[in-house]
């Protein structure tokens, strides 16, 4: 995978966009790199999380320039297989079945946009500036939107869509694209934090907890989802490790988890 490396730190692996040099943008062979892997560490047993990280100046800023060429002369057959192949790395970043955490070490534009908003959080430095810049090209971040939507709400998206303003990192916390802001010394303290957290918490509840979400969230409360939330509780708690939690609790000792 020339375009980023990966490092099993215990139960934690760390994705690295290593293409500082064209500011890790996407390219076909980046965005193949990306899927594998997340489909790689989300099938390992042994890992619990993951970082997704970056090298350089910017974090991700969208397309490379030589993709872009060629996507100008794609039919509109071609731009849909193409824009499919991107649609995929996110979905998979998205449906990763371990907790993920996106390291924004610098610049986020465009389809960069999308990898953040993908990942269960985002912490970013606070230098760090956040665009969606596509109406500038004459594009629509149409491929990224199910994510950064969800990440920012529809009415920040009405604006940062529409007029691709630069905004920093207070504003993106601000809007909820994440979750945390801190000073460039401090980034991998914060990261290392929810890391904590989330090596802490059961597997089994903390896999089931982001399906949760995925499955409650902007959902109308009806009787089919009154009757899927219950039954949600029902198998985590008859489950193997929910019963091991309970009584953990009750008896006041480490759950087993923490104790491999």
């Amino acid at each position: 995978m020339s375009a980023l490396s990966i490092r099993y730190d215990g139960p934690c692996a760390i994705i690295t966009l290593t293409q500082p040099e064209v500011r890790n943008a996407f390219s076909d062979e980046v965005i193949a790199d990306i899927t594998a892997a997340f489909t790689e560490v989300g099938a390992r047993a042994d890992v619990r999380a993951v970082v997704l990280a970056a090298e350089g100046p910017a974090f991700c800023a969208g397309a490379n320039l030589n993709w872009m060429r060629r996507m100008a002369d794609y039919t509109r057959d071609e731009n849909i297989a193409d824009a499919a192949k991107l649609a995929e790395m996110l979905r998979v970043i998205y449906e990763c079945p371990k907790p993920t955490i996106a390291r924004v070490q610098g610049d986020v534009y465009a389809g960069g946009m999308g990898l953040v908003a993908a990942c269960d959080m985002a912490v970013a430095v606070d230098t760090v500036g956040f665009c969606l810049s596509e109406v500038k090209l004459g594009l629509i971040p149409a491929t990224i939107s199910p994510y950064v939507i969800r990440a920012m709400g529809a009415r920040a998206a009405h604006r940062y869509f529409l007029t691709a303003e630069r905004f920093g990192a207070a504003e993106a916390l601000r809007i909820g694209f994440v979750h945390e802001v801190v000073a460039a010394e401090q980034l991998d303290a914060k990261v290392d934090e929810l890391l904590k957290a989330l090596t802490s918490a059961s597997p089994h509840a903390v896999r089931a907890c982001k399906k949760l979400v995925m499955d409650v969230a902007e959902r109308e409360i009806n009787a089919g989802l009154i009757a899927a939330t219950v039954a949600a509780i029902a198998d985590i708690r008859a489950s193997d490790e929910g019963k091991e939690g309970v009584q953990s609790f009750l008896h006041k000792r480490k759950p087993s988890w923490l104790l491999a």
